[in-house]
């Protein structure tokens, strides 16, 4: 159980829960989401090997204030007091990545026991602990030799993942039911090829585009070879959706804002729903060679079908003409109001908007929500609370926007908030944070903020035979 401070009662008691409680079924899967590189640390522990992030925070330079995950959260070695905590918090579902790195030191071969063995306790502390878990396969950490081979722009990467797929499902798959392929693989393309901010840091529209490709089939061989080693295992991807719309209601705006969305979400979407990359998804990479990089059956491969879609979502962009933002990009901006600490905007409708979209162009099949949250500059009061009203009224925003699409039909199966510990934020270090619980990176004591409070109360709302004291 987790303890409240006389000023944490009186603030919660002041907070209204979530829009339209009853709008969640019984088995709504609440839980709360991180990845491997973010929170465990001891990167060079356990059989692990170096990844791009670790070859990317240790450049001078790429991460803010030089940060890197070395330790980040401790994860690693703290992980039974973390599973206690999310416990106390009464979610009923977690949402974690394994290493690729950690798991495949060089991305190809046999597991390394040692880490099987280390994720074998969490997933079994989860279990023990009621909690279920969902597990993602790639959150980014490619293992360097892999990278040095070529990367993601190169073919050969996807059928290693598939490979490193199917190994890692037949070690841990009697533990977990719910697997994901791959986690927003726009960032892992876009930014970490075409714009250089993320690792592996480099400056190339056209290996970003090959990349993309790549990724697409890497998730398509991936389910296959879970379907083969694990029939019963369930399996899909999750992709960063984000709600993309005109400046001005005219025809270049218009436009800016088509392109914006073949280039972000649809050239995911598309392939992998719909079995095709759409005219205007070729259209956004007219010159890059995506024509040349689709193979005879890659489509069919990429659209094998799945049993659930993952949508993270984080903000409404407004996209503006521009003659010179360049080839894959288009002048944009967070719509008002902006005001996470990262500068996004919080409009919980732009959230139904987008699962609705999915529900209705692309997918019938269930939703999460895998991740949504917000990042803001939290702090420990004189008391020793944290009070991020802030950050309860977002979730408490976010969680009626799902309501409302829950109201209009979609499917939505469950909602994850990103993310359970205050983390390495990838590129800004750890200036960002976003977790329902604090994390002093100096003592790595953990402190619960009124948001995972606020959280735990909504649960027990939702989920009547939830305890308030579990």
């Amino acid at each position: 159980m987790i303890s409240l401070s006389t000023a944490q009662r009186a603030r919660l008691a002041a907070e209204p829960s979530a829009a339209d409680p009853g709008a969640f079924p019984a088995d709504f899967r609440w839980g709360l989401a991180t990845a491997a590189y973010q929170i465990e640390g001891a990167t060079a522990e356990g059989g692990r090997g170096p990844s791009i992030w670790d070859t990317f925070a240790h450049t001078p330079g790429r991460v803010r204030h030089g940060d890197t995950g070395d330790v980040a959260c401790d994860h690693y070695h703290r992980w039974r007091a973390d599973l206690d905590l999310l416990a106390a918090l009464g979610v009923t579902d977690y949402r974690l990545s394994v290493s690729w790195s950690r798991l495949q030191r060089t991305g190809h071969g046999d597991l390394d026991p040692e880490a099987v063995g280390f994720y074998r306790d969490v997933l079994g502390g989860l279990r023990d602990r009621g909690i279920r878990p969902l597990v993602t396969l790639y959150h980014w950490d490619l293992p360097q030799p892999l990278e040095d081979a070529g990367g993601w722009p190169a073919r050969a990467t996807a059928e290693r993942f598939a490979d490193y797929a199917g190994r890692v499902v037949g070690a841990l798959g009697d533990l977990a039911a719910d697997w994901v392929t791959l986690n927003e693989p726009w960032c892992s393309a876009f930014l970490g090829y075409g714009e250089g901010a993320h690792a592996p840091g480099r400056t190339d529209e056209r290996a970003a585009v090959a990349a993309a490709h790549h990724l697409n089939l890497a998730h398509g061989l991936a389910v296959r070879r879970i379907r083969e080693v694990r029939p019963e295992a369930r399996a899909g991807i999750t992709n960063l959706i984000t709600d993309v719309v005109p400046g001005d209601d005219t025809p270049a705006d218009r436009a800016a804002a088509d392109r914006l969305d073949a280039a972000g979400n649809r050239v995911f979407l598309d392939p992998v729903y719909l079995g095709e990359y759409s005219p205007a998804v070729r259209a956004a990479f007219a010159g890059l060679g995506l024509d040349d990089l689709v193979r005879p059956g890659d489509l069919g491969v990429i659209a094998t079908p799945t049993d659930f879609a993952g949508v993270n979502h984080y903000q409404r962009i407004v996209a503006r003409h521009d003659e010179s933002a360049g080839r894959l990009r288009v002048a944009q901006r967070p719509a008002d109001p902006a005001t996470t600490s990262f500068g996004w905007s919080v409009l919980p409708g732009s959230l139904t908007a987008v699962l609705t979209r999915v529900a209705k162009e692309f997918t019938a099949l269930p939703l999460h929500v895998t991740e949504n949250g917000a990042s803001y500059d939290d702090y420990v009061d004189p008391n020793g609370d944290v009070a991020d009203v802030e950050r309860v009224a977002y979730l408490r925003g976010y969680i009626g926007a799902v309501a409302a699409a829950l109201r209009s039909g979609v499917d939505v199966r469950g909602y994850y908030a990103w993310s359970f510990l205050d983390n390495f934020e990838w590129a800004e270090g750890y200036g960002k944070r976003f977790g329902l619980v604090f994390v002093d990176y100096r003592t790595q004591d953990r402190i619960p903020k009124l948001s995972a409070h606020w959280y735990r109360r909504l649960i027990s709302t939702t989920r009547p035979e939830t305890q308030e004291s579990r």
